[in-house]
C-alpha cells in the first residue's frame, strides 16, 4: 500500500470513528452531546434567530434531520475511502457492470453496504473487505436504530417542558394576583412540591437530551422560557410565610429553580449573578419579549 492509499485509510477510519464518537456522546453518555450534533443544533438555532429576528419554530426539527444525515455521510464517506484503493483488485463485478474504480464507485458500494441493500453486482473478493462490509451493514443497522431511538427520546424530554409550562400558567389564572396566598397553605405546598419535581425533571432533561434547548414554541402558554419566571416568584412568596409545610414547599422549589438555572448557565452559556437574571436571559434569548429599552 502506497502513502496516498494508507492517507484515505486513515482519513476513512477517522471519519468512521467520528461518527461513532458523535452518536455515543449524543445518545449513550448522560450528560452530553457529540460535536457534530451540538455544532448543527446551534449552527441551525444562531441562523434561524438572526434571518428572522427571533427562533423560529422549525429550526430544531431541521437540525435534528441535518446531524442525521451528517451522520449518515460520515459513514458513508468514511467506508468508501476505505474501499476505494482495493476496488482495482479487492472487489468482483457482474459481467453487465462496468469497473469504474473511483470514488463515485467506492461511496456507492458504501451506500449499498450502509442500507443493507446487497444488490450483489459489486462484491469484495478480499476476506478482510467482505468483513469489513459486513461489519458497515451491522453498523448500518445500528445507525438507524439510533437515529430512531433519539427521535423517541426527545419528544417525550419535550411534552415534559411544555407539561411543566402548562401547570404554571394554569395556576397563575386560577390563584390570579394573590398567588400562593388565596390558598390553604397546606393544599399550595403541595402544588409548590409537584412544581419542585417537574423542574427537577426538566433541568436532567436538558442535561440528557442537550438538543431539547433549542426547540421553540410557537404558542407563549406552552413556553417555559416566557413562565418560568412566575415559578421563581412562588417560590420566593412561600419562602415569606408563616406556614412552616409552605415555607419547605418555597425552599424545595427555589432550590429546585436554582439548579435549573445552573444548568442554563453552565451548557448553554445564560448570563446572570441570579437564577432569576438567569431566566430572564434565557426569556429573552428565546424571544418571547421584548428587551428593555435603553433609557435616555
Amino acid at each position: 500500500m502506497n502513502f496516498e492509499d494508507a492517507l484515505l485509510t486513515v482519513i476513512g477510519a477517522a471519519l468512521i470513528l467520528l461518527m461513532v464518537a458523535d452518536v455515543f456522546h449524543t445518545l449513550l453518555y448522560p450528560h452530553g452531546s457529540g460535536p457534530v450534533g451540538r455544532t448543527i443544533m446551534r449552527g441551525f438555532w444562531l441562523l434561524s434567530r438572526r434571518l428572522r429576528g427571533g427562533a423560529s419554530s422549525i429550526a430544531a426539527p431541521l437540525a435534528m434531520a441535518a446531524v442525521i444525515a451528517a451522520w449518515a455521510a460520515l459513514a458513508a464517506v468514511g467506508w468508501a475511502l476505505l474501499y476505494l484503493p482495493h476496488l482495482s483488485n479487492g472487489f468482483t463485478y457482474s459481467a453487465d457492470v462496468p469497473r469504474q474504480a473511483d470514488f463515485a464507485e467506492a461511496l456507492y458500494i458504501s451506500l449499498v453496504a450502509l442500507s443493507t441493500a446487497g444488490f450483489g453486482e459489486i462484491v469484495a473478493t478480499h476476506p478482510l473487505l467482505r468483513l469489513v462490509m459486513a461489519f458497515q451493514a451491522v453498523a448500518g443497522f445500528g445507525l438507524l436504530t439510533a437515529t430512531v431511538s433519539w427521535i423517541l427520546q426527545t419528544y417525550p424530554a419535550l411534552s415534559r417542558r411544555r407539561a411543566l409550562a402548562h401547570q404554571l400558567n394554569l395556576f397563575r389564572e386560577a390563584a390570579g394576583p394573590s398567588g400562593i396566598a388565596s390558598l390553604d397553605a397546606r393544599h399550595a405546598a403541595g402544588l409548590l412540591e409537584s412544581m419542585a419535581e417537574n423542574v427537577a425533571s426538566v433541568s436532567i432533561d436538558l442535561l440528557s437530551f442537550h438538543e431539547t434547548y433549542y426547540f421553540h414554541e410557537v404558542e407563549q402558554r406552552g413556553s417555559l422560557p416566557a413562565t418560568i419566571a412566575y415559578a421563581h416568584h412562588l417560590a420566593s412568596d412561600a419562602q415569606g410565610s408563616d406556614n412552616p409545610e409552605l415555607r419547605f414547599a418555597g425552599r424545595m422549589l427555589y432550590a429546585a429553580l436554582d439548579d435549573l438555572a445552573e444548568v442554563l448557565r453552565g451548557k448553554f452559556g445564560h448570563v446572570g449573578s441570579t437564577s432569576s437574571d438567569v431566566f430572564d436571559h434565557y426569556e429573552l434569548h428565546h424571544r418571547h419579549r421584548r428587551p428593555p429599552e435603553p433609557r435616555p
